[in-house]
């Protein structure tokens, strides 16, 4: 195993472990710890809301949630000799979810999925779905079941759902500019249409005084992917990927956290992997000049491991840029077109005997594909969901006997 660089005792909040990470980007945050190129380390992260999220049977918790606080990044980790204009090499050597630990933390043996209200955060299908609910999932092995979601067991792609290098000042300045402006455009929106910096429950590392309040008003939020990778939340970032990441300041300070023990395309419930705390392996290494050499510097890019699991058939559902609620036909909207392939399986599995919460909530969490099948074909995108037909307990291909009725319950929802 690789020496242990970050520690995490899952006992105690992101704040007081003897390494504090952070939850916002900003270069001044100082590295926790310095590698050398070709060095090989295991870094331990806490999941995304900190263990306020619990092993229920309601979802009072993620309606409740705090999005100020998030996400719990480990890191930064300096890399010697890396430069403005490199590239830094990151190969992922394993990751998995906290090891031999039972417990009540995410990641000690079980993690969640949520849908958040649409007052707090919302989701990609937040105008049909406007209220919170969770689902618990159980690891075995690599498998996952829930007793919130029955009749469903599938084997997940482990993977960080967020990991980046800091950003120089200029292209903080770039980013808060650029998400000011969109958010200028509609800034009553609910949920908002960006996050902007904000002070309330920042973790800089070990900045503090003048400095402290300084990063903290304009450090930008690690919601979404930004040039530096970011939450990109990708399911095949798995064991064995190779990622190169541009370089903006000396020593590339890489971070990383939001480990996820499965996910379908899209995290389409924004909280919708299986979020847990966990471990990852890492090698690093270093290409000097890289971004102008490869043409990299606006997006990291990554050759994805070979750990996929061993489903051959799918159930695929389609979907078209029109806007189902008005009939309002759009022009080549690839976001529109996957809502719709995903309310559409929503609706055809509720036929089954799952409540649509439930539906919702499994396409986050199971490694379901999802694919611009049609860009081209004015005036209509075309979105394909492929789901695997081996992780339902029942056949839910169609058929002229009609769909096979089962109460599933429900998921937990709040009170």
């Amino acid at each position: 195993m690789p020496d242990v660089i970050f520690g995490v005792d899952q006992s105690k909040p992101f704040r007081e472990q003897a390494l504090v990470g952070h939850n916002r980007w900003h270069p001044d945050i100082p590295a926790v710890a310095t590698v050398k190129p070709g060095d090989s380390f295991r870094v331990e992260s806490r999941e995304w809301f900190d263990g306020t999220i619990v092993n229920s049977d309601d979802a009072n918790d993620i309606r409740d949630c705090d999005l100020s606080m998030v996400h719990q990044l480990s890191g930064p980790f300096a890399v010697e000799g890396a430069e403005p204009g490199d590239l830094l090499v990151v190969d992922i050597l394993d990751v998995g979810p906290v090891p031999q630990e039972t417990g009540p933390v995410a990641g000690q043996g079980w993690g969640y999925t949520g849908l958040f209200a649409r007052s707090n955060g919302g989701g990609f299908l937040t105008d049909w779905f406007p209220e919170a609910y969770k689902a618990i999932w159980d690891f075995s092995g690599q498998k996952a079941t829930s007793r919130h979601v029955p009749g469903v067991e599938f084997t997940g792609i482990v993977h960080p759902g967020l990991m980046g290098t800091a950003p120089s000042a200029s292209l903080l300045q770039t980013w808060n500019a650029r998400e000011a402006a969109l958010i200028a455009t509609d800034p009553d929106r609910v949920p908002p249409l960006a996050l902007p910096p904000e002070p309330h429950n920042a973790v800089l590392g070990s900045l503090s005084g003048d400095a402290f309040e300084r990063a903290a008003a304009e450090a930008c939020r690690t919601a979404p992917p930004r040039d530096n990778g970011g939450n990109q939340d990708i399911k095949n970032l798995s064991k064995g990927s190779r990622i190169f990441y541009p370089v903006f300041v000396d020593g590339a300070n890489l971070s990383l956290g939001d480990l996820h023990f499965s996910q379908g395309d899209g995290e389409i419930t924004f909280c919708g992997a299986i979020e847990m705390g966990g471990f990852i392996d890492l090698h690093v290494d270093v290409i000097k000049g890289g971004m102008e050499t490869y043409g990299v510097s606006t997006n990291p890019i990554f050759m994805p491991g070979n750990v996929e699991p061993r489903y051959s058939e799918f159930l695929t559902f389609v979907g078209f840029s029109v806007d189902p609620r008005t009939g309002e036909q759009h022009y080549l909207d690839t976001t529109l077109a996957y809502q719709n392939a995903c309310l559409n399986a929503i609706e055809y599995f509720s036929k089954f005997g799952w409540s649509k919460e439930q539906v919702y909530l499994m396409l986050g969490a199971a490694p379901v594909e999802g694919r611009m099948s049609g860009v081209v074909d004015v005036p209509n995108s075309c979105a394909t969901l492929y789901v695997p037909t081996a992780i339902f307990d029942i056949d839910v291909r169609p058929s002229a006997s009609g769909p096979t009725w089962v109460d599933r319950g429900q998921c937990a929802v709040s009170t």
